[in-house]
């Protein structure tokens, strides 16, 4: 096989948003990215959307320096097993499975380079939030590695405890979020919008509240309290959806999926 600057094992959605988003900025060309996939349907997708597929996870591993295990985390030590063979202390191991921490990495593999991340399916379109925790690499491949994400949007290093709480806010809080877009867009049809001319307005104001967080740093409320004035029609809109419990049910939506989240990586451990 020849050489890949990138092998995706997995080519689920985040696998395939990640390959996506490297080929879409620019850092990476179609043809040096492979990915790795066992469902016929799975593979009939990635080669008609232009992608390179292999069903061979342990020549994929062989013929790259940088592997990004994209896999569900049951499926892990099958991977590894697959691929163990094939890894040396100079290639660098990116995984995105939930549940699998460093040193489940290193019971497999030793201590080879290795990074977590929790990134989200906006990586696709260079939008993706990743947050990543490190052990065992130099300066060089830490910069190396940030550089791949930054290009494919925000980037945070966070100690590897929180890389939970980072799938459920970052990961789950795409679904959150356009949850959220779902029922705006909804109300928007009941008061008089067409469905199309609804969801366009919803989503360019979402992305302009996100952008205007992000680049003044304002707390959300500084934001809020511009456009809420005495009396008005935000500020009775807001208290009602208060009053029937939106930060409320988002909180609990957060906190359940975190608990269900260190239920099942308990379980896993024993």
């Amino acid at each position: 096989m020849k050489k890949y600057r990138i092998a995706v094992f997995g080519g689920g959605n985040i696998g395939t948003s990640l390959a996506g988003g490297f080929i879409r900025s620019g850092q990476f060309k179609t043809e040096e990215i492979i990915i790795t996939e066992k469902r016929e349907s799975r593979i009939s997708f990635l080669k008609n959307s232009g992608f390179i597929v292999t069903e061979d996870n342990a020549a994929a591993a062989a013929a790259t320096d940088t592997l990004i295990m994209a896999v569900k985390p049951q499926q892990f030590e099958y991977l590894a097993d697959e691929i163990k063979g094939n890894i040396s202390a100079e290639q660098i191991l990116i995984s995105t499975i939930t549940g699998v921490n460093h040193k489940d990495i290193e019971a497999v593999f030793g201590p080879v380079p290795n990074v977590r991340i929790m990134p989200n399916t906006a990586a696709e379109i260079c939008e993706s939030m990743t947050c990543l925790s490190f052990r065992n690499m130099k300066q060089e491949q830490e910069n190396r590695v940030m550089s791949m994400f930054e290009k494919i949007g925000k980037t945070v290093v966070i100690p590897e405890e929180l890389m939970d709480a980072a799938t459920v806010v970052g990961a789950c809080g795409i679904a959150f979020a356009l949850r959220f877009m779902r029922a705006m867009s909804q109300g928007g049809i009941e008061i008089g919008f067409n469905a199309e001319m609804s969801q366009l307005i919803v989503a360019q104001t979402v992305q302009g509240a996100a952008k205007l967080i992000l680049e003044t740093s304002n707390h959300p409320e500084k934001e809020i309290d511009k456009v809420t004035t005495p009396q008005g029609i935000t500020i009775s809109g807001l208290n009602e959806m208060e009053h029937r419990g939106l930060s409320s049910a988002v909180i609990r939506g957060l906190i359940t999926s975190y608990n269900k989240l260190e239920n099942l990586s308990s379980k896993s451990k024993k």
